[in-house]
């Protein structure tokens, strides 16, 4: 069965990168521009994993993260923050809103692959 995969990042650019990554792994791919959307996505669909940015418009990637871990339905779902961040005081706090694992963009599309089955087994 076709595993799907939520972005969230509110670059265009990313989102192509990332659609073309992903689809060419064999994952199903939907998209939100933020973490509201991110959100609104989720209303009917249930990701086998999120990849989400932290810096958005609207609804940062904290705020989404904590969204929906704080929904029964998608508690369990693993989250990758994926971000220009670095800072460890902010993975600290990703980590703590129940982000799963973080990768610095520009992303390895084998790495993030790599990553994402790891997470979603």
């Amino acid at each position: 069965m076709t595993k799907t995969i939520l972005t969230v990042d509110d670059s265009r650019t990313m989102r192509d990168m990332l659609l073309l990554t992903l689809r060419d792994a064999g994952y199903r791919v939907l998209q939100a521009e933020d973490g509201e959307k991110g959100l609104e996505v989720l209303n009917h669909e249930c990701p086998d994993v999120i990849v989400t940015d932290i810096n958005m418009p609207r609804l940062d990637g904290f705020g989404f993260i904590q969204g929906v871990r704080g929904n029964d339905r998608h508690r369990a779902i693993p989250i990758l923050v994926l971000t220009t961040e670095s800072d460890a005081e902010k993975k600290d706090r990703a980590r703590r809103a129940g982000a799963t694992g973080w990768i610095v963009k520009p992303f390895d599309p084998v790495k993030l692959v790599d990553a994402i089955r790891r997470v979603a087994a």
